[in-house]
């Protein structure tokens, strides 16, 4: 296999940034929508392949070979070069969600769905490392602000586009028309990524190593999965699997320690500020998992808002998470350091957590969403700022395979921020059930999804499950600001070096 160097230093002006920007944030978009554009047609797909159990892994599919792939993209990108991988990534990506569309039963659909996470990964890493090739660090963080709006987007507009596809045409079309939007992000991103300039050397992609971290991940995530929801955590499915992902951990960091080009360099593992900044990261992202699970079903389990309603009132959390990256990104620009951008990032997310504590069932929408926009202007401060921080402070060589690591930390750290608030809301959830003196117990998967499961209580009874939940909520939260305050711990001890005024430091080696 080979690598790549740099042959010249090219500078990239405004026009030709936008032109690499535009075609990765398809790309990102891509990979965002189909997150979050199949739940609402979970339904539909249940009733028409006849299946309703395992549907969760419609969606659990997708993620779990996502995060496992992406640092594997962030290598052979390394190894080959941006473009060589993103192509191919789109083109698994279209594939794959064709073999969704023409999906007829649902374990098709399942792995069908597990192939477009693999190619959903390339899109990520590239699109995130693609910025640090043609960005100095000190501009990086106003470009990143771009891809979180993309992401805000995809997060507002998922759900309301897989709906209406749905209802108008048919849920296989959420797949298909991903086609015409694969092919645009090709003709796009191929003509933007010619741009850079390489010249080959040898290297080779550590095999082992990667399939040793697939199956470690995949383990470890079926473990956050699994525990609480389909089995009890101590129970044997979930303690095995979560053995087997600490073994494969293991083998994996023997692996790399001999191999002779490994897929996570352990020179990465000794540079202090990548293992604080992907430390920020995974905390950032738990935050953030938790909000945006969190907000919604609190707006309607405790408020009594619908689902549509919900939606609306989570916008501006989203809107100034978007906010907060271009803040931090013109915060970069102006300060040429990032450590006081992460410090003011996560206590501005502390303090929006620790505001939502303070909520009872009588605490109005406008609040809520006021203590909502000063926890998202923190949550997209902290996001892409760990990106900079991390690609800042590791060689060119290794950009790729440092991205792809944080992004895969971040994944870790949604799943297990999610895991964590889903079961103290459940904790409460049961001890209000018990309160209220009910004959039989509620689903509360169902209730999640809505308050139907609720009708026909009395109205004592409804009331203490509302105070339950609202408990619930509040403690979630105040168990997430304390986690978030490790972060900071980590920020505390950060070395505060310069962000670079080039893309590129001199003599670097570079992977397109």
């Amino acid at each position: 296999m080979t690598s790549i160097k740099e042959s010249t230093q090219p500078s990239y002006n405004h026009a030709q940034i936008l032109r690499v920007i535009t075609g990765i944030m398809l790309c990102m978009l891509l990979a965002a929508l189909d997150q979050t554009v199949v739940i609402p047609a979970v339904p539909a797909i249940a009733h028409d392949l006849r299946s309703y159990d395992h549907l969760a892994w419609i969606v659990t599919a997708y993620l779990l070979t996502s995060t496992a792939a992406t640092p594997i993209f962030g290598k052979l990108s390394d190894i080959h070069g941006r473009r060589a991988v993103m192509n191919p990534a789109i083109a698994m990506f279209m594939i794959a969600s064709a073999l969704c569309a023409l999906a007829q039963n649902l374990p098709e659909l399942i792995i069908a769905r597990g192939l477009q996470g693999i190619g959903g990964a390339g899109l990520f890493a590239m699109a995130q490392a693609s910025i640090a090739d043609v960005v100095s660090p000190r501009e990086r963080g106003r470009y990143q602000g771009y891809l979180a709006g993309t992401w805000a987007v995809a997060s507002i507009a998922g759900p309301v586009i897989g709906g209406y596809v749905t209802e108008g045409l048919s849920w296989r079309w959420i797949f298909w028309m991903n086609l015409p939007l694969g092919l645009l992000a090709i003709f796009l991103c191929d003509r933007a990524l010619r741009l850079l300039v390489v010249v080959p050397r040898p290297s080779r992609i550590d095999i082992p190593g990667a399939l040793l971290m697939t199956g470690a991940v995949t383990a470890l995530l079926l473990m956050l999965s699994w525990g609480g929801t389909a089995y009890p955590w101590l129970s044997l499915p979930v303690v095995l699997v979560g053995l087997l992902g600490l073994l494969m951990l293991g083998g994996l960091v023997m692996q790399e320690r001999r191999a002779p080009d490994p897929l996570l360099p352990p020179r990465l593992f000794t540079n202090d500020i990548f293992l604080r900044g992907v430390s920020v990261a995974f905390f950032g992202s738990l935050g953030l998992f938790v909000a945006t699970f969190l907000l919604p079903i609190n707006f309607q389990l405790v408020h009594g808002y619908g689902p549509e309603t919900a939606g609306l009132l989570v916008m501006p959390f989203l809107v100034f998470s978007t906010v907060g990256a271009y803040l931090a990104g013109l915060l970069a620009r102006r300060l040429g350091k990032s450590k006081i951008i992460l410090l003011g990032g996560l206590g501005s997310a502390i303090l929006g957590f620790l505001l939502l504590t303070l909520n009872t069932v009588e605490t109005s929408a406008v609040v809520i969403m006021v203590e909502s926009v000063i926890l998202g202007t923190g949550i997209g401060m902290c996001m892409p700022t760990s990106i900079v921080v991390v690609q800042n402070a590791v060689e060119q060589r290794d950009i790729g395979t440092a991205t792809g690591s944080l992004l895969l930390l971040r994944s870790i750290g949604g799943a297990f921020g999610s895991t964590v608030a889903g079961s103290l809301l459940t904790l409460r959830f049961r001890q209000s059930e018990h309160a209220a003196h009910l004959r039989h117990a509620i689903d509360f998967g169902a209730l999640s999804q809505g308050t139907h499961a609720l009708d026909g209580l009395s109205a004592q009874a409804h009331d203490a499950i509302r105070h339950g939940l609202s408990s619930g909520f509040t403690l979630a939260y105040l168990v997430t600001a304390v986690l978030l305050s490790i972060a900071i711990l980590f920020v505390f001890g950060l070395r505060d070096i310069a962000l670079r005024s080039s893309a590129k430091p001199e003599g670097s080696t570079i992977g397109h």
